[in-house]
Protein backbone atom coordinates (compact mmCIF):
# COMPACT_ATOMS: atom_id res chain seq x y z
CA UNK A 1 0.00 0.00 0.00
CA UNK A 2 1.65 3.37 -0.82
CA UNK A 3 2.34 5.74 1.56
CA UNK A 4 1.96 9.30 0.93
CA UNK A 5 3.97 12.57 2.95
CA UNK A 6 4.23 15.63 1.27
CA UNK A 7 7.10 17.89 2.13
CA UNK A 8 7.12 19.36 5.90
CA UNK A 9 7.24 22.98 6.56
CA UNK A 10 10.67 24.30 6.93
CA UNK A 11 11.13 27.23 9.55
CA UNK A 12 10.80 29.73 6.51
CA UNK A 13 7.41 28.73 5.43
CA UNK A 14 5.76 28.91 8.79
CA UNK A 15 7.27 32.44 9.37
CA UNK A 16 5.56 32.80 5.91
CA UNK A 17 2.37 31.73 6.58
CA UNK A 18 2.40 33.63 9.91
CA UNK A 19 3.16 37.16 8.31
CA UNK A 20 -0.25 36.51 5.95
CA UNK A 21 -2.13 35.28 9.01
CA UNK A 22 -0.98 38.73 10.29
CA UNK A 23 -1.03 41.06 7.08
CA UNK A 24 -1.69 39.34 4.00
CA UNK A 25 -5.17 39.49 2.54
CA UNK A 26 -6.80 37.19 4.75
CA UNK A 27 -6.36 39.85 7.66
CA UNK A 28 -9.18 41.67 7.17
CA UNK A 29 -12.45 41.05 5.57
CA UNK A 30 -12.98 41.72 2.12
CA UNK A 31 -15.74 44.57 2.27
CA UNK A 32 -13.07 46.92 4.21
CA UNK A 33 -9.92 45.64 2.13
CA UNK A 34 -9.27 42.90 0.32
CA UNK A 35 -7.96 39.90 1.36
CA UNK A 36 -4.52 37.80 0.23
CA UNK A 37 -3.88 34.55 -0.79
CA UNK A 38 -1.69 33.03 2.52
CA UNK A 39 1.47 32.64 0.09
CA UNK A 40 1.77 29.60 -0.56
CA UNK A 41 3.02 28.07 2.75
CA UNK A 42 0.20 25.55 4.23
CA UNK A 43 -0.48 25.62 7.77
CA UNK A 44 1.44 23.92 10.70
CA UNK A 45 0.22 20.44 10.59
CA UNK A 46 -1.47 20.82 7.19
CA UNK A 47 0.23 18.45 4.27
CA UNK A 48 2.76 17.79 5.84
CA UNK A 49 1.27 15.97 8.59
CA UNK A 50 -0.72 13.54 6.16
CA UNK A 51 0.41 10.00 5.90
CA UNK A 52 -2.17 8.05 4.23
CA UNK A 53 -2.72 5.02 1.91
CA UNK A 54 -3.65 6.04 -1.50
CA UNK A 55 -3.21 9.83 -1.54
CA UNK A 56 -1.78 10.75 -4.51
CA UNK A 57 1.63 12.76 -4.78
CA UNK A 58 0.83 16.72 -5.65
CA UNK A 59 1.70 16.92 -9.10
CA UNK A 60 0.03 13.77 -10.50
CA UNK A 61 -3.31 15.20 -11.32
CA UNK A 62 -6.01 12.31 -10.13
CA UNK A 63 -9.81 12.13 -11.47
CA UNK A 64 -12.11 13.36 -7.94
CA UNK A 65 -14.03 10.85 -6.32
CA UNK A 66 -18.11 11.42 -6.52
CA UNK A 67 -20.66 10.33 -3.92
CA UNK A 68 -24.12 9.16 -4.59
CA UNK A 69 -25.68 12.45 -5.92
CA UNK A 70 -29.01 13.25 -3.64
CA UNK A 71 -29.36 16.66 -5.73
CA UNK A 72 -32.59 15.49 -7.44
CA UNK A 73 -34.05 14.42 -3.80
CA UNK A 74 -32.16 16.90 -1.77
CA UNK A 75 -33.15 20.59 -3.04
CA UNK A 76 -29.78 21.97 -0.57
CA UNK A 77 -26.49 22.92 -1.73
CA UNK A 78 -24.06 23.86 0.85
CA UNK A 79 -21.70 27.05 0.45
CA UNK A 80 -18.55 27.66 1.92
CA UNK A 81 -16.97 31.07 1.13
CA UNK A 82 -14.42 34.03 2.88
CA UNK A 83 -16.26 36.47 4.84
CA UNK A 84 -17.85 39.88 3.35
CA UNK A 85 -17.36 38.15 0.08
CA UNK A 86 -21.35 38.50 -1.39
CA UNK A 87 -23.56 41.21 -1.51
CA UNK A 88 -25.88 41.54 0.93
CA UNK A 89 -29.42 43.94 1.29
CA UNK A 90 -29.20 47.25 3.12
CA UNK A 91 -30.49 45.48 5.89
CA UNK A 92 -27.98 43.05 6.21
CA UNK A 93 -29.74 39.86 6.68
CA UNK A 94 -30.57 39.09 3.21
CA UNK A 95 -28.28 38.05 0.24
CA UNK A 96 -29.94 39.16 -3.08
CA UNK A 97 -28.16 36.54 -5.51
CA UNK A 98 -28.68 33.62 -3.30
CA UNK A 99 -32.53 34.18 -2.96
CA UNK A 100 -32.17 34.80 -6.47
CA UNK A 101 -31.00 31.19 -7.22
CA UNK A 102 -33.39 29.37 -4.48
CA UNK A 103 -35.88 31.18 -6.70
CA UNK A 104 -34.81 30.61 -10.18
CA UNK A 105 -34.17 26.97 -9.28
CA UNK A 106 -35.89 25.50 -5.89
CA UNK A 107 -32.66 24.87 -4.44
CA UNK A 108 -31.75 26.29 -1.10
CA UNK A 109 -28.44 27.13 -0.05
CA UNK A 110 -26.64 27.09 3.18
CA UNK A 111 -24.37 29.17 2.86
CA UNK A 112 -21.26 29.51 5.91
CA UNK A 113 -18.54 32.18 6.06
CA UNK A 114 -16.29 29.84 7.26
CA UNK A 115 -12.98 30.33 5.56
CA UNK A 116 -11.03 33.11 7.39
CA UNK A 117 -7.78 32.03 5.17
CA UNK A 118 -6.52 28.81 2.87
CA UNK A 119 -4.58 27.10 5.35
CA UNK A 120 -6.78 27.24 8.04
CA UNK A 121 -9.84 26.30 6.38
CA UNK A 122 -7.61 23.06 4.70
CA UNK A 123 -6.76 22.11 7.88
CA UNK A 124 -10.61 22.01 8.65
CA UNK A 125 -11.20 19.89 5.87
CA UNK A 126 -8.14 17.58 5.17
CA UNK A 127 -8.84 15.19 7.32
CA UNK A 128 -12.62 14.17 5.76
CA UNK A 129 -10.59 15.06 2.15
CA UNK A 130 -7.91 12.21 2.96
CA UNK A 131 -9.85 9.58 4.36
CA UNK A 132 -12.59 9.99 1.25
CA UNK A 133 -15.39 11.26 3.13
CA UNK A 134 -17.64 13.95 2.83
CA UNK A 135 -16.53 17.38 4.43
CA UNK A 136 -20.31 18.16 4.40
CA UNK A 137 -19.58 20.99 1.73
CA UNK A 138 -20.81 21.43 -1.71
CA UNK A 139 -19.03 24.34 -3.08
CA UNK A 140 -15.26 25.92 -1.22
CA UNK A 141 -13.64 28.86 -2.71
CA UNK A 142 -9.95 28.32 -2.40
CA UNK A 143 -7.24 30.77 -3.70
CA UNK A 144 -5.41 29.59 -6.84
CA UNK A 145 -2.57 28.16 -5.13
CA UNK A 146 -4.47 25.87 -3.06
CA UNK A 147 -6.36 25.40 -5.42
CA UNK A 148 -3.64 23.53 -7.45
CA UNK A 149 -2.78 21.47 -4.79
CA UNK A 150 -5.81 19.69 -3.93
CA UNK A 151 -6.46 19.36 -7.85
CA UNK A 152 -3.38 17.60 -7.88
CA UNK A 153 -3.98 15.63 -4.71
CA UNK A 154 -7.29 14.46 -6.51
CA UNK A 155 -9.61 15.80 -3.50
CA UNK A 156 -12.07 17.71 -5.96
CA UNK A 157 -14.38 16.52 -8.27
CA UNK A 158 -14.05 17.23 -12.32
CA UNK A 159 -17.09 19.06 -13.36
CA UNK A 160 -19.61 18.18 -15.86
CA UNK A 161 -19.73 20.78 -18.68
CA UNK A 162 -23.28 19.89 -19.50
CA UNK A 163 -24.58 21.30 -16.02
CA UNK A 164 -22.51 24.83 -16.96
CA UNK A 165 -23.68 26.50 -20.02
CA UNK A 166 -23.24 29.81 -18.70
CA UNK A 167 -19.43 29.56 -16.96
CA UNK A 168 -18.41 27.57 -19.92
CA UNK A 169 -19.30 30.50 -22.20
CA UNK A 170 -18.79 33.39 -20.31
CA UNK A 171 -15.90 32.90 -18.35
CA UNK A 172 -13.28 35.74 -19.36
CA UNK A 173 -10.49 34.84 -21.35
CA UNK A 174 -8.20 36.11 -19.12
CA UNK A 175 -9.29 32.95 -16.63
CA UNK A 176 -9.35 30.47 -19.05
CA UNK A 177 -6.27 28.39 -19.28
CA UNK A 178 -4.79 28.44 -15.88
CA UNK A 179 -1.92 25.42 -15.94
CA UNK A 180 -3.14 24.43 -12.72
CA UNK A 181 -6.47 23.51 -14.50
CA UNK A 182 -6.36 23.85 -18.48
CA UNK A 183 -9.54 24.72 -19.22
CA UNK A 184 -10.94 24.83 -16.31
CA UNK A 185 -12.45 21.02 -15.79
CA UNK A 186 -12.17 20.70 -11.75
CA UNK A 187 -12.64 25.01 -11.07
CA UNK A 188 -14.23 28.03 -12.00
CA UNK A 189 -13.73 31.53 -10.41
CA UNK A 190 -15.56 33.70 -8.07
CA UNK A 191 -13.41 36.84 -8.46
CA UNK A 192 -10.04 37.87 -9.74
CA UNK A 193 -7.55 39.53 -7.93
CA UNK A 194 -4.83 42.38 -9.41
CA UNK A 195 -1.95 43.62 -8.29
CA UNK A 196 -0.87 46.91 -9.23
CA UNK A 197 1.26 49.75 -8.47
CA UNK A 198 -0.23 52.07 -6.01
CA UNK A 199 1.09 55.99 -5.40
CA UNK A 200 0.01 59.09 -2.89
CA UNK A 201 0.20 61.87 -5.91
CA UNK A 202 0.81 64.36 -2.66
CA UNK A 203 3.54 62.45 -1.29
CA UNK A 204 5.36 61.92 -4.78
CA UNK A 205 5.70 65.60 -4.63
CA UNK A 206 6.50 65.17 -8.59
CA UNK A 207 8.21 62.34 -8.95
CA UNK A 208 7.07 60.19 -11.86
CA UNK A 209 6.04 57.16 -11.30
CA UNK A 210 5.26 54.29 -13.81
CA UNK A 211 7.44 50.74 -13.10
CA UNK A 212 8.43 48.86 -10.43
CA UNK A 213 11.72 50.03 -11.30
CA UNK A 214 11.40 53.42 -10.22
CA UNK A 215 10.04 51.71 -6.83
CA UNK A 216 13.88 50.68 -6.66
CA UNK A 217 16.02 52.54 -8.44
CA UNK A 218 14.92 56.02 -7.64
CA UNK A 219 16.76 57.92 -4.47
CA UNK A 220 13.56 60.57 -4.55
CA UNK A 221 11.48 57.39 -2.98
CA UNK A 222 14.43 56.27 -0.67
CA UNK A 223 12.36 54.79 2.68
CA UNK A 224 8.86 55.60 0.85
CA UNK A 225 8.92 52.42 -1.13
CA UNK A 226 6.43 49.08 0.15
CA UNK A 227 6.47 45.57 -1.45
CA UNK A 228 3.74 42.75 -0.53
CA UNK A 229 4.84 40.11 2.13
CA UNK A 230 3.08 37.94 -0.51
CA UNK A 231 6.18 36.22 -2.51
CA UNK A 232 3.74 35.85 -5.93
CA UNK A 233 2.96 39.43 -5.85
CA UNK A 234 6.42 40.95 -5.15
CA UNK A 235 8.06 38.23 -7.68
CA UNK A 236 6.14 38.46 -10.16
CA UNK A 237 6.03 42.17 -10.51
CA UNK A 238 9.47 42.69 -10.50
CA UNK A 239 10.37 39.78 -13.08
CA UNK A 240 7.74 41.47 -15.57
CA UNK A 241 9.56 44.59 -14.78
CA UNK A 242 12.79 42.50 -15.34
CA UNK A 243 11.22 41.55 -18.97
CA UNK A 244 11.12 37.59 -17.27
CA UNK A 245 7.97 36.06 -17.22
CA UNK A 246 6.42 34.99 -14.37
CA UNK A 247 4.41 31.97 -15.70
CA UNK A 248 7.55 30.25 -17.25
CA UNK A 249 10.68 31.64 -15.20
CA UNK A 250 13.54 29.27 -14.47
CA UNK A 251 15.30 29.09 -10.51
CA UNK A 252 17.85 31.45 -12.32
CA UNK A 253 15.07 33.68 -12.64
CA UNK A 254 13.99 33.84 -9.25
CA UNK A 255 17.60 34.47 -7.55
CA UNK A 256 17.72 37.21 -10.12
CA UNK A 257 14.68 38.72 -8.43
CA UNK A 258 15.82 37.98 -5.30
CA UNK A 259 19.34 40.25 -6.12
CA UNK A 260 17.26 42.67 -7.35
CA UNK A 261 15.11 43.18 -4.66
CA UNK A 262 17.52 42.77 -1.99
CA UNK A 263 19.64 45.36 -3.42
CA UNK A 264 16.86 47.57 -2.86
CA UNK A 265 16.66 46.20 0.72
CA UNK A 266 20.12 46.99 1.36
CA UNK A 267 20.78 50.42 0.50
CA UNK A 268 17.12 51.47 2.47
CA UNK A 269 14.97 51.99 -0.72
CA UNK A 270 11.98 49.71 0.35
CA UNK A 271 10.39 50.56 3.48
CA UNK A 272 8.98 47.51 4.66
CA UNK A 273 7.30 44.63 2.84
CA UNK A 274 3.74 44.73 4.15
CA UNK A 275 0.28 43.02 4.03
CA UNK A 276 -3.04 45.28 3.82
CA UNK A 277 -1.43 47.83 6.56
CA UNK A 278 -0.15 49.35 3.38
CA UNK A 279 -2.84 51.12 2.86
CA UNK A 280 -2.91 53.38 6.23
CA UNK A 281 0.88 54.35 5.48
CA UNK A 282 -0.46 54.98 1.69
CA UNK A 283 -3.22 57.34 2.60
CA UNK A 284 -1.23 59.23 5.04
CA UNK A 285 1.91 59.41 2.48
CA UNK A 286 3.61 57.68 4.61
CA UNK A 287 4.21 55.60 1.36
CA UNK A 288 4.74 57.28 -1.58
CA UNK A 289 4.37 54.13 -3.52
CA UNK A 290 3.90 50.56 -3.26
CA UNK A 291 3.11 47.49 -4.52
CA UNK A 292 -0.51 47.18 -4.11
CA UNK A 293 -3.99 44.97 -4.60
CA UNK A 294 -6.61 46.00 -6.58
CA UNK A 295 -9.14 46.45 -4.47
CA UNK A 296 -7.44 47.84 -1.80
CA UNK A 297 -7.47 50.86 -4.44
CA UNK A 298 -10.90 50.63 -5.39
CA UNK A 299 -11.63 50.99 -1.60
CA UNK A 300 -8.93 53.78 -1.17
CA UNK A 301 -10.11 56.11 -3.56
CA UNK A 302 -13.56 56.72 -2.49
CA UNK A 303 -12.23 58.36 0.41
CA UNK A 304 -8.83 59.37 -0.47
CA UNK A 305 -8.17 61.65 -3.04
CA UNK A 306 -4.60 61.61 -3.50
CA UNK A 307 -4.32 57.66 -4.06
CA UNK A 308 -4.07 56.55 -7.57
CA UNK A 309 -2.10 53.67 -9.24
CA UNK A 310 -0.60 52.40 -12.54
CA UNK A 311 -0.15 49.35 -14.57
CA UNK A 312 3.61 49.30 -15.51
CA UNK A 313 4.24 48.75 -19.25
CA UNK A 314 5.30 45.24 -18.40
CA UNK A 315 2.42 44.47 -17.21
CA UNK A 316 0.30 43.34 -14.08
CA UNK A 317 -0.20 39.94 -11.57
CA UNK A 318 -3.64 38.29 -11.20
CA UNK A 319 -4.90 35.72 -9.23
CA UNK A 320 -8.10 34.29 -8.33
CA UNK A 321 -10.32 32.33 -5.70
CA UNK A 322 -12.19 29.63 -7.16
CA UNK A 323 -15.35 27.42 -6.99
CA UNK A 324 -14.60 23.82 -6.25
CA UNK A 325 -16.82 20.80 -5.48
CA UNK A 326 -14.86 18.53 -2.92
CA UNK A 327 -14.73 14.34 -3.17
CA UNK A 328 -17.76 13.20 -1.95
CA UNK A 329 -20.17 15.97 -1.81
CA UNK A 330 -23.82 15.10 -1.29
CA UNK A 331 -25.32 17.98 -4.29
CA UNK A 332 -22.45 17.91 -6.81
CA UNK A 333 -25.44 18.82 -9.58
CA UNK A 334 -26.77 21.64 -7.18
CA UNK A 335 -23.37 22.73 -6.61
CA UNK A 336 -22.81 22.58 -10.41
CA UNK A 337 -25.84 24.77 -10.99
CA UNK A 338 -25.00 27.31 -8.14
CA UNK A 339 -21.52 27.84 -10.09
CA UNK A 340 -23.41 28.17 -13.81
CA UNK A 341 -25.83 30.71 -11.70
CA UNK A 342 -22.86 33.29 -11.01
CA UNK A 343 -21.74 33.06 -15.02
CA UNK A 344 -25.15 34.96 -15.75
CA UNK A 345 -24.28 38.48 -16.65
CA UNK A 346 -26.84 40.51 -14.38
CA UNK A 347 -25.93 38.13 -11.21
CA UNK A 348 -22.40 38.43 -11.76
CA UNK A 349 -22.68 41.83 -11.86
CA UNK A 350 -24.41 42.21 -8.65
CA UNK A 351 -22.11 40.26 -7.06
CA UNK A 352 -19.29 42.90 -8.45
CA UNK A 353 -20.79 46.11 -7.74
CA UNK A 354 -20.74 44.94 -4.11
CA UNK A 355 -17.63 43.25 -3.81
CA UNK A 356 -15.62 45.93 -5.76
CA UNK A 357 -13.26 42.72 -7.23
CA UNK A 358 -12.55 41.50 -10.90
CA UNK A 359 -15.49 39.87 -12.58
CA UNK A 360 -14.61 36.72 -13.96
CA UNK A 361 -17.60 37.41 -16.09
CA UNK A 362 -17.23 37.96 -19.62
CA UNK A 363 -20.10 40.61 -20.98
CA UNK A 364 -21.03 41.92 -17.67
CA UNK A 365 -20.44 45.75 -17.97
CA UNK A 366 -24.32 46.79 -19.33
CA UNK A 367 -25.52 45.00 -16.33
CA UNK A 368 -23.25 46.36 -14.38
CA UNK A 369 -23.92 50.07 -15.60
CA UNK A 370 -27.50 49.58 -14.54
CA UNK A 371 -26.44 49.28 -10.55
CA UNK A 372 -23.32 51.58 -10.88
CA UNK A 373 -21.88 53.18 -13.43
CA UNK A 374 -18.56 54.39 -11.80
CA UNK A 375 -17.69 50.56 -10.99
CA UNK A 376 -19.25 49.41 -14.50
CA UNK A 377 -15.93 52.08 -15.63
CA UNK A 378 -13.26 50.87 -13.02
CA UNK A 379 -10.83 48.68 -14.97
CA UNK A 380 -9.86 47.02 -11.61
CA UNK A 381 -13.39 45.92 -11.68
CA UNK A 382 -14.01 45.61 -15.47
CA UNK A 383 -10.47 45.31 -17.18
CA UNK A 384 -10.97 45.87 -20.56
CA UNK A 385 -9.42 43.53 -23.18
CA UNK A 386 -6.69 45.27 -23.48
CA UNK A 387 -5.89 45.33 -19.88
CA UNK A 388 -6.60 41.70 -19.62
CA UNK A 389 -3.78 40.99 -22.43
CA UNK A 390 -1.42 42.85 -19.95
CA UNK A 391 -2.43 40.13 -17.16
CA UNK A 392 0.30 37.28 -15.85
CA UNK A 393 -0.30 34.76 -13.34
CA UNK A 394 2.20 32.59 -11.24
CA UNK A 395 3.02 29.59 -12.44
CA UNK A 396 2.53 26.15 -10.38
CA UNK A 397 5.33 25.66 -8.22
CA UNK A 398 6.47 21.98 -7.57
CA UNK A 399 6.63 21.07 -3.85
CA UNK A 400 10.34 21.52 -4.24
CA UNK A 401 10.64 25.13 -5.75
CA UNK A 402 8.24 26.28 -3.52
CA UNK A 403 10.31 25.41 -0.34
CA UNK A 404 13.35 26.72 -1.88
CA UNK A 405 11.63 29.72 -3.06
CA UNK A 406 9.86 30.80 0.24
CA UNK A 407 13.30 30.57 2.32
CA UNK A 408 14.73 32.83 -0.05
CA UNK A 409 11.72 35.50 -0.07
CA UNK A 410 11.99 34.54 3.69
CA UNK A 411 15.35 35.68 4.33
CA UNK A 412 14.82 38.33 1.75
CA UNK A 413 11.84 40.03 3.48
CA UNK A 414 13.27 38.91 7.39
CA UNK A 415 10.41 37.03 8.14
Amino acid sequence: MEQFEPDRLTPAQVAAMRRSFRNGRAALTRRSLVRAATGGALAVGGLGALSACGIPAAGKTQGGASAEDRSAEEKVVNFSNWPEYIDVDDSGKSRPTLDAFTRQTGVAVKYTEDINDNSEFFGKIKPQLAAGQDTGRDVIVLTDWLAARVIRLGWVQKLDAANLPHAFTNLSPQFRNPDWDPGRAYSYPWQGISTVIAFNKKALDGVEVKSVSDLLDNPRLKGRVGFLSEMRDSIGMTMLDMGKDPGKFTDDDFDAVIARLQKAVDKGQIRRFTGNDYTSDLTKGDLAACVAWGGDIVQLQADSPDVDYIIPAGGYMTSTDNMLIPNKARHKTNAERLIDFYYQPEEAAALAAYVNFVSPVDDVKPYLEKIDKSAADNPLILPDRAMQARSHAFRALTQKEETAYEEKFAKLTGA
